[in-house]
């Protein structure tokens, strides 16, 4: 039996108010996707055109009710088209939380955890970082844990060689056919380099992040990766999660997070892990 009260001349029950809650969290995780992006205006365009729709229609014009009707009566539609990008977010963070595979279950009854840093040597890339940052070199290196990222590899050209200082450096060197473009690392291997990756719509992100960066950024909204980027001009380096990134890290600290994504270890909000770390690093750190 499901208790109800009035008020006035409505009739209420316990099950309306849980219906107006998960309404709220939904419109509220909506605006988490959308805030800072260009999707935020089109989505109040299309608000603003929904409401003269309301007030044309109450005020019985019917010639304007007739023409916005019809794009009313295609709003669905549109919306897919224009929020493609955000919905595939959401759906991806709703992936993220249902999650259910083989070594998910593995998890829960023994509590093992598969070693993917074992699967190449880390310093490798480190040692490759320090290279890249003292000599301004600049490079784009996506780190994938489950995927092998199909899509993406096959916009570039396939390498499928192991992780060493050496590859890393010629495939970025200024001078390679390689070195425009991202790498894809997953299960140890290179799998491909000059990978075409997304960029980010975020309106926030600092002016003087160059494609470089913002492609780190778009991707790491896209997938479950984590992504590291090198400025030509600056030498800069930052890691992507999840959409947020983290700069001025040291090498070690770069090396920690690197592992701790691969050991599935990592903090769930790396916006906490920016307001922590950030403000205890510099530029002169970063070597």
């Amino acid at each position: 039996m499901i208790l109800a009260f009035k008020i006035g001349f409505l009739e209420v029950s316990w099950v309306d108010f849980i219906d107006i809650g998960l309404v709220a969290i939904l419109l509220y995780q909506i605006y988490k996707l959308i805030r800072g992006s260009i999707a935020v205006n089109i989505f109040l365009g299309i608000l603003a055109l929904y409401l003269i729709y309301l007030i044309v229609r109450a005020a019985q014009m019917e010639l304007l009710t007739t023409i916005l009707g019809q794009f009313m009566g295609v709003g669905v539609l549109a919306t897919i088209i224009l929020f493609q990008q955000e919905i595939r977010k959401f759906l991806l963070v709703i992936g993220r939380s249902t999650e259910f595979n083989r070594e998910s279950l593995l998890k829960s009854f023994t509590n093992w955890r598969p070693r993917h840093e074992e699967e190449f040597d880390i310093q490798e890339i480190i040692e490759a970082a320090k290279t890249l940052k003292a000599t301004r070199t600049g490079a784009l290196i996506v780190f994938s844990r489950d995927s092998e990222l199909k899509f993406y590899v096959e916009t570039g050209d396939v390498v499928d060689s192991v992780v060493s200082r050496r590859i890393l450096l010629s495939i970025f060197n200024k001078n390679s056919p390689l070195h425009d473009g991202a790498i894809v690392i997953h299960k140890g291997k290179i799998k491909a380099a000059r990978c075409v990756l997304p960029i980010s719509e975020n309106d926030h992100l600092p002016a003087q992040f160059g494609l470089r960066h913002r492609s780190a950024i778009g991707m790491s909204e896209s997938t479950d990766t984590l992504l590291m980027a090198i400025s030509e001009e600056t030498g800069r380096l930052i890691l992507a999660r999840n959409g947020v990134y983290i700069k001025g890290l040291k090498l070690k600290q770069v090396e920690q997070k690197i592992l701790e994504y691969f050991r599935d270890e990592e903090p769930k909000d790396w916006t906490s892990i920016i307001q922590e770390e950030e403000p205890h690093a510099s530029e002169s750190q970063e070597a």
